[in-house]
C-alpha cells in the first residue's frame, strides 16, 4: 500500500509539473500561441485553457490527498502497542545495569584538583 502510494505520488507529480509547464502565463497572447487554429486544434475551439487548468487542479488535489494519506501512514508507523514514551525510561535503567561500571583510577599526579 505504502509502494504504491509512493508510486502515484511520483507519477502525480511529474504530471503535474508537465502541465504546469505547457501552460501559458497571461501575456503570452501576442503572437503565435498554441491552439491558435481555432476549432482545428486538439483541444477544440475552447483552445487548451480550460482543459489544461482542469487537469492541473484535478492533479493538484490528487498530489494533497496522497501527500496526507503518506504523512498519515508515516506518523503512526513503528508505535509501540504500550505508547511511545512509556518504556524509555525502564531501557534507560535496563541500558545502565547492563554495562559494568569500571573502577575509578586514581592518578595522584594528575593537575585536575579534586
Amino acid at each position: 500500500m505504502y509502494q504504491a502510494l509512493l508510486i502515484i505520488y511520483l507519477l502525480v507529480s511529474i504530471a503535474l509539473i508537465g502541465f504546469i509547464l505547457i501552460q501559458q502565463g497571461k501575456g503570452a497572447n501576442a503572437g503565435a500561441s498554441f491552439g491558435g487554429g481555432a476549432s482545428g486544434t486538439v483541444f477544440g475551439s475552447a483552445g487548451a485553457g480550460n482543459f489544461l487548468s482542469r487537469t492541473t487542479a484535478v492533479l493538484a488535489t490528487i498530489f494533497f490527498v496522497v501527500s496526507l494519506a503518506i504523512g498519515n501512514i508515516n506518523s503512526h508507523r513503528n508505535n509501540v502497542q504500550k505508547g511511545t514514551f512509556d518504556d524509555l525510561s525502564q531501557a534507560a535503567e535496563q541500558i545502565q545495569q547492563q554495562q559494568p561500571t569500571a573502577p575509578a583510577l586514581e592518578n595522584k599526579n594528575s593537575d585536575i584538583p579534586q
